[in-house]
Parts: C-alpha cells; structure tokens; sequence
C-alpha cells in the first residue's frame, strides 16, 4: 500500500526509549541536545514581534510566485547588509528550508538521480532526498589535526560514477561548525563545471560565525562560476522556526541562471506555499535580526568557552568551531556511543547525541548544542565529563 521512498526504520532507538522512560519516571534531564530557540531562553522583543501580524494586507491574498515583492526586498536589504548584492529577481521565497530543499531537488534532478551530501552533516538530508525520489550520495569532511577540510577528491570519485546533479554544502556545517574556505570552493567551482553539477549551500547558521571565520566567509550568493543556490531562513537568522519563512537566493552564468529561474517560478507558482501574514510581517522582523543575533550569540560563545576550559582541563578533544550552535567532543568512550550515551543519561541525566547519529566514521564522538540555558549547559557539561573520567 505505501511507497518505498517513506520504507525507513520507524521503531525509537535505545536512546529515545531510555529518554522517554526518565521523562515518564519524573526523572530530571539535562539536555545536551536542546536546539529548539523558543525552548532555550532566548530573548525576544515580544511585543515587537506580534506586532507584525496586525498588518491589514494580511486580509488580501496577492499571490506571487516567487513570494510577495516587499518581502523579497526585505530578504536582499538582509543580504546587503552581510556584503552580497542579490537582485530580488533571483530571490525565491519558501515555507522553509526543507521546502527549498524539495523545490531545488525537482529542478535539478530525475528519479534516481544523486545528490552529495557531506558527512558528518545532519542526518535530514538524506529523508529529504528520499522523499523526492533522489538518491543520496556522500563526500567526505577530513579533519587534518587543525580544520575541517572537503574531501575534493571523494567528489570527483562520486562524480565519475555518473547521475550527480548537484553537491550540497552545509557552511558553517552542522554539527561540525566548519565553514568553506575559499580555496575549496575555487577547486569545487572547476568541479561542477566539469561534472555539470549544481552548489546547494546551507547557510542558516552563517549569523554565527567565530573569530577569523566570520571575515573569511563567503556566501554562495555571489557565487557567478557555476548554477549555485544559497539557502537561509527566518529559523535560525530570527532564531524563530515556527515562523516558517525560507529563502533561495540564485547566482551562477547567465544562460543557466536565467531557465533555472524560470523553472523554479513554475514550481513556486504550483505551491504557493508560503502564507501571507508572515511575507508581511517579514520585513518588520528582519531589522530585528541584529539584536536577537547577539543574543544568542552570547549564549552560544559563552557556553563554547565554558567548554573549551572545561574540555581542557579534563584532557578531553574539543574540535574547533567556525561557527552555529554545535560542538563535537572526541573521547575514548569504553564501550559503543549509542550504549555510552545511554549509560550517560541513566546514571547520570545528562542527554547528548552520539556520533553516529551524524555518521562520524569512528567511534568516540559526542555532539552537544551550544544553545541551552547556561546554567544547564554547564551543569551538563561537567557531569558528562565527570561521567568519561570515572
């Protein structure tokens, strides 16, 4: 009765089992995980923020295609502001990332053609490739001793095997915070250009860049060499997922750009996903963006260097960070991290994700979000590190 691309593996593994059962116990949990910004205390300028809903266009339904004009306006002043010129014609707004994801894979790809994932990389994309008929394929993401590195070589080896239609960049990645250099997107462009293959760069953590990364950064928006695709949202530039307003913003050579935009206009056009109130409400919201940054970006840097010092002290690897709202710690572990991760939350209600979960090609890895409370954050931390020294 149901198709194969929706066969995944449904039953909740040992960690979730064992979450549900502390939660059921009454049992107290210090999450690790918590990535949710409306569950972490972030600030918000409430008032503000509602405001935006009591626009009387919100009662006029105006469809266009590629989103309401005013608000793909506000989307390029956003861009603007960060050093790319995007014209609003090349901008096309969605219901989400996950939706721009879906609109690019029916523009680029056929049935059973591939698209690149990385790895490690949040475990998301493949479902998404499944759901709309496109087989994932993986390059990898090296670390040298120093920095996270793209592996050009497993790209062109994927690459050669044939049906790749374009490889997908995750800048800063999650969960490893590494963001591309500029000589790996000068060796990626050659490339896609030999390969005929297509950019699709994730940018929704590029607000939170650290240190020397944030000036190194380059955006995908301005990349002309090959058909490239930059993505972001009010989800994380925002902090405000529920809000549920994504964006594409197109570049490459002329004559590939100008039918990629036509087709996409058609897609759009099929959907009109994206409801008005928020198109609306966008604009007003955006010039927010500065101030709901640097809140969380105090909460994340301080708790990254709460545990870098903690990290340090207690001789435990903590992989540098260019920027978003994860970080990566490696250890030796004793024993399987899914098993490791389970022990950890019964003995000690601290709850991380192995991992596996992100398809780290060794074992030792353990992966927490930058965004909880500081108080529960460093609480966590510090049993968790307790927990691998015993």
């Amino acid at each position: 009765m149901f198709s194969r691309r929706t066969s995944w593996e449904l039953s909740e593994n040992p960690l979730s089992l064992a979450l549900a059962e502390r939660k059921a116990l009454g049992q107290g949990v210090l999450d690790l995980t918590e990535s949710n910004p409306t569950r972490a205390g972030v600030g918000y300028p409430v008032e503000a923020i509602l405001a935006g809903f009591s626009d009387a266009r919100n009662l006029v339904y105006l469809p266009e295609s590629k989103g309401l004009l005013h608000a793909r306006e506000a989307v390029a002043a956003y861009f603007k502001v960060r050093g790319n010129q995007v014209p609003v014609e090349r901008l096309i707004l969605t219901a989400s990332t996950s939706e721009s994801y879906s609109f690019l894979f029916r523009l680029l790809a056929d049935p059973h053609d591939r698209v690149l994932l990385p790895v490690p990389s949040y475990p998301l994309f493949a479902y998404l490739a499944d759901i709309n008929d496109v087989e994932p394929a993986y390059y990898q993401l090296d670390f040298d001793g120093l920095s996270w590195n793209i592996d050009l070589d497993s790209i062109e080896a994927a690459a050669r095997k044939g049906r790749v239609k374009a490889v997908i960049l995750v800048s800063p990645n999650n969960p490893t915070g590494s963001a591309i250099k500029p000589e790996e997107l000068k060796a990626l462009n050659v490339l896609c250009l030999r390969y005929g293959m297509a950019i699709i760069s994730d940018e929704v953590f590029s607000d939170y860049l650290f240190g020397t990364a944030k000036e190194r950064y380059i955006s995908l928006a301005s990349n002309t060499e090959v058909l490239s695709f930059s993505l972001g949202g009010l989800s994380k530039a925002l902090a405000l997922p529920q809000m549920k307003l994504g964006w594409i913003a197109a570049n490459g050579p002329a004559d590939v750009l100008s039918e990629a935009l036509a087709r996409l206009d058609v897609i759009t056009d099929t959907y009109l996903s994206v409801n008005t109130p928020v198109q609306n409400a966008c604009a007003g919201w955006l010039t927010m963006a500065g101030e709901i940054q640097q809140g969380v970006l105090r909460r994340v840097k301080g708790n990254l260097e709460f545990l870098t010092q903690s990290a340090e002290k207690a001789e435990v690897f903590l992989y540098p960070v260019d920027g978003g709202w994860y970080a990566v710690l490696r250890a030796e572990l004793g024993m399987p991290e899914d098993e490791w991760a389970v022990a950890l939350l019964k003995d000690g209600g601290v709850y991380v994700h192995p991992g596996f979960y992100f398809d780290f090609p060794a074992e030792g890895h353990i992966v927490l979000s930058l965004l909880p409370q500081p108080e529960i954050f460093e609480a966590g931390v510090d049993r968790l590190l307790a927990f691998l020294k015993s």
